[in-house]
């Protein structure tokens, strides 16, 4: 009888014990929560007070081998949380196809910023802005100019549906409350700003994440701080946030948001360390006084910030976004350097010494903050071997050409990105009969989008930057020509009315107002010119556009490549730089003489560079950096 007491004992301590495991361990998760304080204007992590100090730092516009260095910096320099968009567009570049792997691996992007020691707020679209190629929208969704983006139009919502049925699953183990670093996400982005202002399709993207990420997550919206957009942008059901940058009134802006969101945390998403750059334009700048006497403003306030941007990185390929300019667009370049704290690059600048001390006021903050990547100067490239495009359409578009009778657009050819070569002949019949042969005869292109190098039998007679609702003209001379249109899309509208702005010849073009038909068309995306039948350049009087190659060395004492610059004096509008193995992760950046600013994932040895326009230089670039060069 005493065996069986103490048997009896031994079973009750066990089972004691696992109910306070079990308690214990459902206390632990129960304890693991991040949610909206409504009653007292806060957040609560894990039930204790909490605001968040965060920078934007998008994961595509970065190699995914500086994604922790880029982090580490972050969080050194105060802040507690990152957000990043997340960019369909990096994610289904092809319609059915995802990719969530090397540079597009959000998860381990996710989970290196846990790593690190910082929290994410999630901006998952779909639409995203950021001055990226559409906004983040797939090429393919602008095939169709029905659609309506944006919108509760079903062909979009189908897209949209299949897209975030691959995204959210793999957002969701990652939420704070599964263990994860995500404690809020973005629906849509600043909704409010586009015309659409329709309500079922905010509510409809609200029912997806809800479906996908439970009902605890913190949904939130993002909008102008006034009144007229917040009107649009936000769901009573998700919590409204605001954005403004330095200069602005805080007080007047966090009030707009209070119309919106009467109880909760005040909260600005987007406060602006920089600004954007366009094609032409000089580089934008903003003091760091500027930038740190608003901060300061909105810190004193009890408010949560995220400074975008806090690294700007780079749109690398075609992936710049265009602001629409009226009558033309206005692309910008390919450095999305931002005048952010960190540089494209990735170097600490003052001014995020300058926040760091604003943010020491608040929180203490005493991790060192890791110094600049290591540079090297490799020395001068001279192109020895270069190929005129029109001799490497074989390899540039293996398939062939596109027959029609009528110019097609980028997407009915099937293509996001690059360049289309459209070649028409013109016909003398289609001239009055007392056209005389001297005569210049006028070739007219209606809805050029973008910009198009005009070759008449081989030899470039003019560039063309296309109009958005306007015709171009210029003249030819009289007889039967054969016209080359190298048209180059400069980067889709990312903002406004107009996106999903279709690429290529989208109207006719015209011969003394007669329509040119019996096209043939050469889709040119520019993902690889390994196969490119480079001969030996012999002379620097060339015909353009034309790929140059040429090659440098890389220190054989040099156990890993060092980022470096690229300058390229002399040169006009080199529109895309190559090379090979670039898997070593390099990043160099390029200077043109013309003030465009261009950076490019590069490695060692050897680069190829495409000039669409002129050439005013010997035919060499300084692959060199000195610290003034480097630091943006």
């Amino acid at each position: 009888g005493q065996q069986v007491m103490a048997m009896w004992s031994l079973v009750q301590v066990f089972v004691l014990l696992s109910l306070i495991c079990v308690s214990s361990c459902r206390g632990s998760m129960l304890a693991r929560s991040f949610r909206i304080d409504y009653d007292n204007d806060r957040f609560l992590r894990d039930g204790e007070p909490f605001r968040y100090v965060s920078g934007s730092f998008h994961y595509f516009r970065v190699p995914r081998g500086y994604w922790k260095d880029r982090l580490m910096k972050m969080r050194a320099a105060g802040l507690n949380a990152v957000q990043t968009y997340v960019a369909w567009n990096v994610h289904e570049e092809e319609q059915g196809k995802f990719n969530f792997a090397g540079n597009a691996d959000l998860e381990e992007f996710l989970r290196l910023s846990m790593d690190v020691g910082l929290l994410v707020i999630l901006r998952a679209g779909p639409y995203i802005c950021a001055e990226w190629e559409s906004g983040g929208f797939p090429g393919w969704l602008s095939k169709d100019p029905t659609i309506k983006l944006r919108s509760s139009d079903q062909r979009y919502l189908s897209a949209v549906h299949a897209y975030m049925d691959q995204l959210l699953p793999r957002v969701k183990p990652l939420l704070y409350e599964n263990g994860g670093p995500v404690i809020m996400v973005q629906v849509e982005n600043e909704y409010g700003s586009f015309p659409a202002c329709d309500k079922k399709y905010l509510t409809y993207l609200e029912d997806l994440f809800r479906q996908h990420l439970g009902s605890n997550v913190a949904l939130f919206t993002t909008d102008g701080a006034g009144v007229g957009y917040l009107k649009c942008g936000t769901l009573d059901s998700l919590y409204s946030t605001v954005d403004f940058g330095p200069g602005g009134n805080v007080q007047s802006a966090f009030k707009a948001m209070r119309q919106y969101q009467p109880h909760g945390p005040l909260v600005n998403s987007e406060y602006y360390t920089g600004w954007l750059d366009h094609w032409g334009s000089g580089h934008a700048h903003v003091s760091d006084d500027a930038v740190t006497k608003t901060l300061d403003e909105i810190l004193q306030a009890n408010a949560s910030v995220n400074m975008y941007m806090f690294e700007g990185g780079t749109n690398f390929g075609f992936m710049n976004g265009a602001n629409d300019g009226g009558e033309e667009t206005k692309p910008q370049p390919t450095s999305y350097d931002y005048d952010a704290p960190l540089s494209e690059a990735g170097d600490p600048r003052s001014k995020l010494t300058a926040i760091r001390n604003v943010i020491s006021k608040y929180y203490t903050v005493n991790m060192p903050v890791p110094p600049a990547l290591p540079k090297f100067a490799y020395g001068t490239v001279k192109f020895s071997e270069a190929v005129y495009i029109l001799d490497a359409l074989k390899q540039l578009t293996p398939g062939g050409p596109v027959y029609s009778d009528y110019p097609l657009t980028m997407e009915e050819l099937g293509q996001n990105y690059g360049f289309v070569l459209y070649r028409g002949v013109t016909h003398e019949d289609a001239l009055p009969a007392d056209a005389l042969p001297a005569d210049e005869q006028v070739v007219e292109l209606s809805y050029l989008h973008d910009r198009a190098t005009v070759l008449l039998h081989r030899e470039n007679i003019v560039t063309v930057q296309g109009m958005i609702a306007k015709t171009v003209s210029f003249d030819v001379y009289f007889g039967h020509k054969t016209l080359d249109f190298l048209v180059e899309n400069t980067g889709r509208i990312n903002y406004g009315a107009r996106i999903g702005d279709r690429k290529g010849i989208v109207g006719n073009v015209t011969y003394e107002m007669h329509a040119m038909t019996n096209w043939s068309m050469w889709s040119i995306p520019l993902k690889n010119v390994s196969s490119l039948p480079f001969s030996p350049l012999t002379s620097p009087t060339v015909e353009i556009p034309k790929f140059f190659r040429g090659k440098f060395q890389v220190p054989s004492n040099m156990t890993s490549p060092q980022d470096t610059f690229l300058r390229l004096d002399g040169w006009n509008k080199v529109c895309h730089s190559f090379c090979n193995c670039c898997d070593l992760q390099v990043h160099m950046q390029i200077y043109s003489t013309s003030g465009h600013l261009s950076a490019v994932h590069v490695c060692q040895q050897r680069t190829h560079l495409l000039e669409a326009e002129h050439l005013h230089c010997k035919l060499v670039i300084d692959v060199m950096c000195s610290k003034s060069e480097c630091d943006g």
